[in-house]
């Protein structure tokens, strides 16, 4: 046979016609395909494991540095072991808070006695958890100041800036007196920091019924509702990652801040807080009189009227916190690429919980797990990934992102070489209704990968058709620093995306968020917990799998546009011109449009010219749809805040949880409106040419040309 070709050997057992069919199909055969690895990974889900993952990681309490977050930490190590995917521990030190003594005591009047409030969440009857209860931290803020504090009350609703801007117009005299603050619209850091830059001695902070389900006599084990006695306690920092170690990795042995010097840059509070329960809040909210407070401030239908103050409510406040060095676990398990293991494509959810931790995080970490089992059964079945996969179980994040940060300032520049793209999956399912917030240029991506999942509460139609069909925003931005997505976009940029079902639940952050909750309203029948994981998977899958990276530029070039007209519309009038901004975007728009031409013309070429495709070209391409983001950073980050570094995508100077367009330029209006100087309006320019520089760059890096 030697020399002879399979074509001839062919024409001695069947037809010409039949042999030259035979040859081509010869010719195309391969192995399964993407889209057949994709299907399976879909045909692989089970409500069962997601329910077993998460009765497994809450039995207990576990807050980052304790001996029960370590046990969930190896409870995710051995799922992963058992998949067979390597997996490791990355350790780092770092700063955490715990308290140590908190009292809080009101004196409604002279002439009334002293009400000294217990400050304990009560077990419910049946707990199952009762017999760990104890267990639970007393509630308490994360890097509150140490102190005690004597004042008057002050209502100032969400505790904003607008909020404190009213109270000054009302003549309401904040500073000398106590905050309380209702809960819910603003990070609650910012809330400590408007009433310290206001002038007050202390912050109190509650869940005001109005915002919980309102007074229906209903809560939690019968409804849905945080009980009277719920506390939402979390984090007071402003900064993100280690306290200590501000823009470089805590290790064991490294250069450290003390925490003076954290508090004098700002991003830790000056005064002592605390939160309470929305029966506490309400107690001290009905010995507060003067003016009677907005009707918009007021707590809706059944609800006492809310007077401003200050006073005559005296309340008196003491904490004193331990913030000490301990050691956090990340989790880093790796599934390498076949063709591109430098190219990697990053799946992440933190574990650690202020309690039991059902929704926040844990339902993302059964979803997680469930998507590592998935991805382990494909490998068995031939699947290997083009790009590396790499799976992050992040510690510490409740008290401000810390070891997401930690690990990507201590591979920064890794990563800025190399990381494709990081998911997140923070609390990942808590009702109904799915909710995605992105870097533009993965939106279409999200759309595609929705279609391809049913939505879980309604067989009849995809989840992108659902989706679709809800009045909010399809898409959100991620500017925010609510999650571990934070360091990624706004300290490195790199695409990013986080996903969950339903956007807020009324025990987060509350002894209340336990397996029970989960099991009763969260999501009874753990259907949404296999959808969460399907999506988070099939768009991981998308990213590692196909020869060209699924960026859509042209829509990043259209959010950028809508994004310069509101700030025309806001400034209309102004001595500002955004006409460099037009411009650059104008070029970006077209460096987008360039690279999907090109994209196109590899993707077309024909059966037989597909095997003289150019890997290089193809490699080369990806690098510039990859690095066009980082492009959008710059190393000096936003005015007085650099360690963000992203901008046009940041969180609000006010509110870590809000995301903002344009973010130094957002600063420098701010700056005018402060200082009322004309001559302020240059900075606002100048930061508009800053984000035109970016702008510039990234259309640079995308037509991959020098000038």
């Amino acid at each position: 046979m030697k020399g002879r070709s399979p074509f001839s050997l062919l024409q001695k057992s069947v037809p010409a016609a039949a042999a030259l069919l035979l040859f081509f199909l010869l010719l195309t055969v391969s192995p399964p395909s993407n889209s057949s690895y994709h299907s399976l990974f879909l045909s692989l889900s089970s409500n069962d494991t997601a329910a077993q993952h998460l009765q497994a990681l809450t039995r207990r309490p576990h807050v980052a540095g304790t001996d029960a977050n370590s046990v969930v930490a190896a409870y995710i190590l051995s799922i992963l072991s058992a998949a067979s995917i390597p997996a490791r521990i990355v350790p780092y030190h770092v700063l955490l808070s715990y308290p140590l003594h908190r009292s809080l005591s009101l004196l409604p009047n002279v002439s009334a006695p002293v009400v000294s409030f217990d400050l304990s969440q009560e077990i419910y009857p049946g707990d199952p958890f009762a017999e760990v209860a104890a267990e639970v931290l007393p509630t308490f803020h994360a890097y509150a100041r140490s102190g005690t504090a004597t004042g008057r009350v002050v209502y100032t609703n969400y505790g904003r800036v607008e909020d404190f801007a009213k109270l000054r117009a009302m003549g309401v005299e904040v500073a000398g007196n106590v905050v309380l603050a209702r809960s819910g619209l603003v990070y609650r850091g910012d809330i400590v920091r408007n009433a310290q830059i206001a002038g007050a001695v202390a912050a109190i902070l509650y869940v005001d019924a109005k915002d919980n389900g309102g007074r229906t006599g209903k809560w939690f084990p019968e409804a849905r509702w945080l009980p009277p006695s719920g506390v939402e306690v979390g984090s007071v920092y402003r900064g993100a990652g280690d306290p200590t170690t501000p823009g470089w990795a805590s290790v064991s042995e490294c250069e450290r801040v003390s925490v003076d010097e954290v508090v004098a840059s700002g991003v830790m509070p000056a005064i002592p807080s605390l939160p309470v329960s929305p029966r506490d809040g309400e107690a001290i909210l009905g010995t507060i009189g003067g003016q009677v407070a907005p009707e918009d401030w007021q707590g809706g239908t059944g609800a006492p009227v809310y007077h401003l103050g200050p006073g005559p409510g005296l309340l008196n406040l003491t904490y004193l916190g331990n913030e000490t060095v301990m050691m956090i676990q990340n989790l880093i398990a790796v599934i390498e690429g076949k063709e591109e293991p430098d190219r990697y494509v990053l799946v992440g959810n933190h574990y650690d919980a202020w309690t039991f931790g059902a929704v926040d995080p844990n339902s993302g970490t059964a979803a997680f797990l469930e998507v590592a089992q998935r991805f382990a059964k494909m490998q068995k079945e031939g699947w290997k990934p083009r790009r590396t996969i790499i799976l992050c179980s992040w510690d510490a994040e409740e008290h401000h992102l810390i070891g997401s940060t930690e690990w990507v300032e201590d591979n920064r520049e890794m990563l800025a070489s190399r990381a494709v793209a990081y998911l997140n999956m923070d609390y990942a399912v808590s009702g109904r209704g799915f909710h995605a917030s992105s870097t533009p240029q993965l939106d279409e991506l999200l759309k595609e990968a929705a279609k391809m999942v049913q939505d879980p509460d309604n067989s009849s139609q995809t989840l992108y058709e659902s989706w679709a069909s809800t009045d909010s925003p399809l898409i959100r931005r991620l500017g925010g620093g609510g999650s571990d997505y934070a360091a990624f976009v706004q300290h490195v940029g790199v695409p990013s995306v986080d996903m969950r079902f339903a956007r807020d639940y009324p025990v987060y952050h509350s002894m209340y968020d336990d397996f029970l909750w989960m099991q009763k309203f969260g999501d009874p029948l753990f259907h949404r917990h296999v959808a969460a994981a399907n999506i988070l998977g099939l768009v991981a899958l998308k990213l590692a799998d196909e020869e060209f990276l699924p960026f859509d530029y042209i829509s990043y070039a259209n959010e950028l546009q809508k994004s310069t007209k509101v700030l025309e519309n806001e400034l209309l009038g102004k001595p500002v011109s955004f006409a460099p901004l037009q411009e650059s975007i104008e070029k970006f728009r077209r460096a987008a449009s360039k690279v999907d031409s090109q994209r196109k013309e590899l993707e077309s070429k024909d059966l037989l010219s597909k095997w003289k495709k150019d890997p290089l070209k193809v490699r080369e391409l990806n690098d510039r749809l990859m690095m066009t983001e980082r492009a959008f950073t710059n190393r000096e980050g936003l005015f007085g805040r650099p360690w963000f570094k992203h901008l046009v995508y940041g969180p609000s100077n006010h509110n870590v949880y809000l995301s903002r367009a344009f973010p130094s330029i957002d600063d420098a209006i701010e700056g005018v409106e402060v200082s009322k100087g004309l001559g302020s309006w240059k900075l606002v320019q100048r930061e508009a040419w800053r984000v035109a520089r970016v702008i510039t760059q990234a259309s640079r890096v995308l037509n991959g040309e020098l000038t």
